[in-house]
């Protein structure tokens, strides 16, 4: 029998999302994102989000919902990742939860620091003054009200230097007390948790092949037209690997094979950060190796 949840971390184009569809269409569950980006309607391509095919094939839940000009956090996640848990449950429905943001895999087994929402009017405010303060200034005001952070954080860190004033200017607490607050657990010992861990090399060839993809597939008109909406360049979305690097391409597309290979580095360091952070923090899951094929299909037989 499925487990009710099961929760599938992995580096970026390790298969992950295949994984999950295959154990999907197995138990009849509904598969729901873990992915910081994917959440965006404006990065269809760019984040290589479910095809219409894959959504034909089991219902997905918590993709393409956010509007780029939205500030998503994991809390905000949660909350919607605690109504899908809540819809499953009550549906009869296995539930496979997949992405490769640690963090929401982190919080949401073992819950997340209790920080208020900030009001946006200290936040703006805020922001503006950083716009024109230097970030070492800004890292003696943070040492004025909050030493704990301050001692924690390096001088040019703005924006967690920002976060840090933010929160105590709306709390009137550190961010290191809020930090110790735990929220609740959403997902206990009785999920099931694998981490795809493929080999290096395996990788970076999977990662250079589906880049060269997502740009057959329209990802340079994506990054163009997100662009155009001038949104805050500080924004998550806008900060998308392949954003900055298609984007301001000419009509054209001349300098293409330099962009792509550009963003092909930088989507390769991030999966390098992704597998640290899986080791480090979700070390004691279960590891699968995606290029292993026998394994791959052990999994599916006898559950994930």
């Amino acid at each position: 029998m499925a487990k009710p949840v099961t929760l599938i971390a992995g580096p970026t184009a390790s298969g992950k999302s295949a994984l999950a569809l295959e154990l999907a269409e197995r138990d009849g569950a509904w598969i729901a994102n873990a992915d910081s980006m994917q959440v965006y309607a404006d990065l269809d391509v760019l984040t290589a989000r479910p095809s219409p095919d894959d959504l034909a094939r089991a219902p997905h839940r918590l993709y393409g919902h956010v509007d780029a000009a939205e500030p998503w956090s994991v809390a905000r996640w949660l909350s919607d990742i605690g109504k899908v848990l809540d819809e499953a449950r009550d549906a009869g429905r296995p539930l496979v939860i997949v992405g490769g943001t640690g963090l929401y895999f982190r919080a949401l087994s073992g819950g997340l620091s209790a920080v208020p929402e900030i009001p946006e009017e200290i936040r703006t405010r805020l922001r503006a003054e950083a716009a024109e303060t230097p970030s070492v200034a800004l890292h003696r005001r943070l040492a004025e009200v909050d030493p704990p952070m301050a001692a924690r954080l390096e001088p040019g860190d703005t924006q967690r230097i920002l976060r840090a004033l933010e929160v105590v200017k709306a709390t009137g607490r550190s961010l290191a007390y809020w930090q110790q607050q735990q929220g609740p657990v959403l997902v206990g010992p009785e999920a099931a948790r694998l981490v795809l861990a493929p080999p290096r090399p395996w990788l970076h060839e999977r990662i250079a092949r589906r880049f060269r993809m997502m740009v057959e597939a329209g990802a340079v008109e994506e990054a163009r037209c997100l662009l155009a909406r001038n949104l805050d360049p500080d924004l998550p979305a806008m900060k998308a690997i392949g954003v900055r690097e298609l984007g301001p391409l000419p009509a054209d597309l001349d300098g293409l094979d330099h962009a792509v290979e550009k963003a092909t580095t930088e989507t390769r360091r991030y999966a390098k950060r992704q597998e640290t952070f899986f080791r480090g923090q979700l070390g004691d899951w279960p590891r699968l190796d995606p290029a292993d094929t026998a394994a791959w299909q052990r999994v599916l037989r006898g559950g994930a």
